[in-house]
């Protein structure tokens, strides 16, 4: 998996290393028990080592209402199985917006929404997509309960972030799949990291919105 020099930190010299250094930190996928996607890498020098675990946050809103999250830090082994089952508490039915940072070079996203599928449904067609949803440093995911306040994030860091007035029956979820909660853990998006894409996922990405019938 190629790491476009688009996606590489330019402000910030920590990420000078000799070529075959940086060569060798990039194609590290493992860290301990817990193995990275394809989709992105920890920056040069490593200042977050990557592990499994979720914490507690909140998430405050313009108006300044706030709301219990968690974000969640998942072994690729379980990454894909443990997004949907942390996707039931949702309901039967659901919306999704997908998120695309293909074709952005001065960065920002592109979102496309799809408005009530069937839970069933949507599983069914995200399990022929797990690879752009894995390994794509600019794809994501967010499926919202249609009219409360419910909604669970597959990043493009490939975290799992979790948005409910009651996060409880998620945090259940997380800890039968051996997600152990951490309130002092630390993810890669809170320091230098790289994000990696390929021309396949772009178009991978745009045949998973045509089946969603998202825009």
């Amino acid at each position: 998996m190629p790491f476009s020099s688009q996606f590489l930190p330019t402000d910030d010299d920590r990420m000078t290393a000799e070529p075959a250094a940086l060569e060798a930190h990039l194609a590290r996928r493992r860290y301990g028990r817990f193995t990275l996607t394809d989709a992105i890498r920890p920056g040069w020098p490593l200042e977050v080592v990557p592990r499994a675990g979720y914490r507690h946050d909140t998430f405050v809103d313009a108006q300044g209402d706030r709301l219990p999250a968690l974000v969640a830090a998942v072994t690729s082994e379980n990454l894909f199985d443990t997004f949907l089952d942390v996707l039931e508490p949702i309901g039967d039915v659901c919306d999704v917006i997908l998120e695309t940072a293909h074709d952005r070079p001065q960065g920002g996203h592109v979102d496309l929404i799809r408005h009530g599928i069937e839970r069933t449904v949507l599983e069914s067609v995200l399990w022929e997509f797990d690879d752009v949803l894995l390994d794509d440093g600019c794809t994501g995911i967010a499926v919202m309960h249609p009219e409360r306040p419910l909604e669970v994030q597959f990043d493009a860091h490939k975290l799992l972030v979790v948005y409910a007035p009651d996060t409880t029956p998620f945090e259940r979820v997380l800890r039968t799949r051996g997600v152990p909660a951490d309130d002092s853990i630390r993810f890669l998006f809170q320091a230098e990291h790289v994000h990696a894409s390929h021309t396949r996922f772009a178009r991978r990405f745009e045949e998973l919105a045509a089946r969603l019938a998202a825009e």
